[in-house]
């Protein structure tokens, strides 16, 4: 791919945090500085950029971290330059998470500047997909995780976990409003806000009682609900918009990945059924 492209852009629901999808092939970047964080995941190519003294090489498949208002460029390690996506959270961001993690206040740093972790890149790149696709819960759920992620692995403060009490009352409180909002689901921060909770506690109490982080189990319940709604009779394409998913083929991934068909071959086989008991004669 010799095409050059860039996509720089916010989602409303992800306030203070920056998103870059691009690929490079010849551009270079001078030297500049962020005033956020940048946790870039290196999806094809080579990215090399000069960072504290030195020369880093990020590789396909790795992730570069650099601090804000650290002095860095940019150009491809390989003629056929780098493709990655890019998070560019803010220091109060990354703050808020450290703290919550245990750290001491301030804003931490990170030992290492170009990192091997299958775990934050896969976090990264969901991101950007759910904001892609305007999945708000996923997105800032994601959000915080990669962040999270970042912070207790690989920052150079020593982090020690709080203690906190169970959180079941926060959690079942949360599970209680999404399924109440199962079209317009809040944010993380805002779910965490409405049960009186910080995110990620919340998050953290929310997976240990019911297994799933709120995103995934929001989407269980979307697939739960579209369930009753086709044994009513109700079609597909109206299901999706009933429980929030974007559209049919929305529905359709999720729904097949829970269930395993797809809604229109639910539908009709559960009105075989139903049609058959009709017909059953009486006792």
């Amino acid at each position: 791919m010799t095409e050059e492209s860039a996509h720089y852009w916010q989602h409303p629901d992800l306030p203070g945090v920056d998103l870059l999808r691009a690929h490079y092939v010849r551009h270079t970047f001078g030297k500049h500085t962020h005033d956020s964080y940048v946790l870039a995941s290196i999806t094809s190519g080579v990215e090399a950029f000069h960072y504290r003294g030195g020369l880093e090489v990020a590789p396909a498949g790795s992730v570069a971290l650099v601090e804000p208002d650290r002095l860095h460029t940019g150009h491809a390690g390989v003629p056929d330059g780098w493709s990655y996506q890019v998070l560019y959270p803010g220091a109060a961001q990354i703050a808020a998470v450290a703290a919550e993690l245990g750290a001491a206040p301030g804003s931490p740093g990170f030992g290492t500047a170009v990192v091997q972790d299958d775990e934050l890149t896969r976090l990264v790149l969901q991101t950007h997909q759910a904001a892609e696709q305007n999945q708000v819960l996923a997105a800032s759920t994601l959000l915080r995780l990669a962040l999270a992620r970042a912070v207790s692995r690989h920052s150079s403060q020593r982090l020690v976990r709080p203690v906190s009490g169970s959180g079941l009352e926060a959690a079942s409180a949360a599970r209680d409003l999404l399924a109440s909002r199962l079209e317009q689901p809040p944010t993380l921060e805002q779910l965490a806000d409405a049960v009186g909770a910080r995110p990620f506690p919340l998050l953290r109490a929310f997976r240990d009682a019911y297994g799933l982080p709120p995103h995934a189990w929001l989407t269980q319940q979307r697939v739960r609900t579209a369930r009753t709604l086709l044994d009513t009779g109700a079609s597909p394409a109206d299901v999706a918009v009933a429980v929030g998913f974007v559209d049919q083929a929305h529905l359709t991934r999720h729904f097949r990945r829970i269930v395993g068909v797809p809604p229109g071959a639910y539908r009709r086989a559960r009105k075989n059924v139903q049609e058959t008991i009709g017909r059953s004669p009486a006792a």
